[in-house]
């Protein structure tokens, strides 16, 4: 099968009465009725002034008009989906470094985005959908920001189709440009590494202004000619009504999500065997071992871990389907892009030896948007540098063993966070484990760690430091331990590690 080049074509594997998009309690939308509205919505641009590669900030919430609209959108112009969730000054600096050309909002949303663009003068577009329309039906309201564009109608393979801000922890975010050719390769790639069908029908319940969900779940399962449930966003208390309903074949997610999941899996042991799912996916964060393996206990399914970032447009490599074989703890085997590691002078690493992980293919972005200094340090040779250490095995599969800017150098000896985390996580009573750097006069950097315990667990910091003691070199084993009702997680449930320290008054 041909890969499809820009999202309209992508949209064209699916058979015209194919259920495409769908939401809870809402009345679905087939993939003919899907290609008709993101037409209209590119003519609909085109009349406002609104052209091939002009940015368009989207805020709307989750759901499946945040999933039309960013197709529709993209099929003639730049999306620019951003956190519902910003503050106002938040919305002033995304909006003012996008230069984005208009703002799309919910009709009638009383989002600090729209003041935003107000004080930047900024025009803003609405859309409009009721309760009963089809699920990622809309229409689409606003002034002319200009004189119908000479570069009017769809969307071509080079065109821009995405731009995301980095999560900018250690520095000012950076624009990363993902043209349809990126994105539609990417969808490629979890569509052939899932083996994804028409009949495949995902529950989405990851934000759709992040990666993960836009191009894993969303355009994986279009671009197999599947369909999507586009939920209002992730609920634990209700992901199994949702199941219940929409009987999924499989759904993705990040480990504090999955775990939460399986908190409340024992009271829907019914619902768990009425709908046997075909696969779970994990992405964006390391997965437990335990975690993996108590996700297959419990829903009798092969669980699949990725690993993505913005810049690849989300999958680099992925673990396998049975019968090939799935290694907890590796991220398992390139899935789109060639994958190398690399030493910190440029050359290229054999198996087994540990190193920068580099990434080359279709499916990576071209540069950082008007940042050669970023380029410059990013690219060497025509690989991307990831900023993740790992290792390759003699097969093939990826072990990660942290974010280089994650490592911590405890007086020269250098320690992976993911190791120690592992550690702590087997232990009975602890259900989440971060591993973070606190500062130390003498060695520079010494080892804590964030604990949650599990409903009716108790333990202390000198069990848990004898506990990693017994498992771990003396010195990777945390000189502090807290206990967390909750430990910090990132806009996409991703847990928090650079930064910890001085979250809990610990720097």
């Amino acid at each position: 099968m041909l890969n499809a080049r820009t999202l309209i074509e992508l949209l064209e594997r699916g058979d015209e009465s194919a259920v495409a998009l769908a939401a809870p309690e809402r009345e679905s939308l087939n993939f003919g009725e899907l290609r008709g509205h993101v037409m209209t919505t590119v003519a609909a641009l085109n009349k406002l002034g609104i052209g091939r590669n002009d940015p368009v900030a989207i805020v709307l919430p989750n759901g499946p008009e945040m999933a039309s609209a960013f197709l529709a959108i993209a099929g003639g112009a730049t999306t620019a989906p951003l956190n519902p969730t910003y503050t106002a000054d938040e919305f002033e600096f995304y909006l003012s470094d996008l230069h984005a050309k208009v703002l799309v909002l919910e009709a009638g949303s009383d989002s600090p985005a729209r003041a935003a663009a107000e004080k930047l003068g900024l025009p803003v577009a609405e859309l409009e959908w009721g309760a009963k329309d089809k699920s990622g039906l809309f229409q689409l309201h606003g002034e002319a920001v200009g004189d119908p564009p000479p570069n009017g109608g769809p969307a071509q393979a080079d065109d821009v189709a995405l731009v995301l801000h980095t999560s900018g922890t250690t520095s000012r975010p950076k624009i990363v440009p993902l043209s349809h050719t990126n994105v539609c390769a990417t969808a490629a790639s979890v569509r052939d590494i899932l083996a994804l069908v028409p009949n495949d029908h995902c529950l989405n319940i990851m934000p759709l202004f992040h990666i993960h969900g836009l191009v894993a779940a969303v355009l994986g399962s279009l671009g197999a000619g599947a369909s999507v449930c586009c939920t209002p966003g992730f609920n634990a208390m209700k992901f199994f009504r949702w199941m219940k309903d929409a009987k999924p074949t499989w759904y993705t997610a990040v480990p504090t999500m999955h775990q939460a999941i399986l908190s409340r899996a024992g009271g829907n042991r019914a619902i768990i065997e009425s709908v046997p799912l075909r696969l779970i996916r994990s992405s964006s964060a390391a997965l437990a071992p335990q975690v993996m393996q108590n996700l297959e206990d419990t829903f009798a399914a092969p669980v699949i871990e990725s690993y993505g970032m913005t810049e690849a447009a989300h999958q680099m490599t992925s673990n396998p389907l049975p019968p090939r074989s799935r290694k907890p703890g590796s991220v398992g085997v390139a899935a789109g892009p060639e994958v190398s590691i690399m030493n910190d002078k440029g050359s290229l690493l054999p198996s087994g030896t540990v190193g920068e992980v580099v990434i080359r293919g279709v499916n990576v972005t071209a540069g950082y948007q008007s940042n050669p200094a970023a380029n410059a340090e990013a690219f060497a040779d025509g690989w991307f540098r990831t900023g993740d250490q790992g290792v390759i095995d003699d097969e093939g599969y990826l072990r990660l063993t942290g974010r280089l800017k994650e490592i911590i150098n405890r007086g020269g000896e250098k320690i992976s966070p993911r190791e120690v985390d592992e550690v702590l996580m087997d232990h009975p009573a602890v259900v989440q484990a971060v591993t973070f750097a606190i500062p130390h006069d003498k060695l520079g950097e010494d080892v804590a760690a964030a604990l949650v315990l599990g409903a009716g667990q108790t333990v202390d910091e000198r069990e848990m430091r004898d506990f990693a003691g017994s498992r771990l070199a003396k010195f990777k084993v945390p000189r502090r331990v807290v206990f967390l009702d909750e430990i910090p997680k990132g806009p996409t449930g991703k847990l928090q590690r650079i930064g910890l320290a001085e979250k809990l008054g610990l720097a």
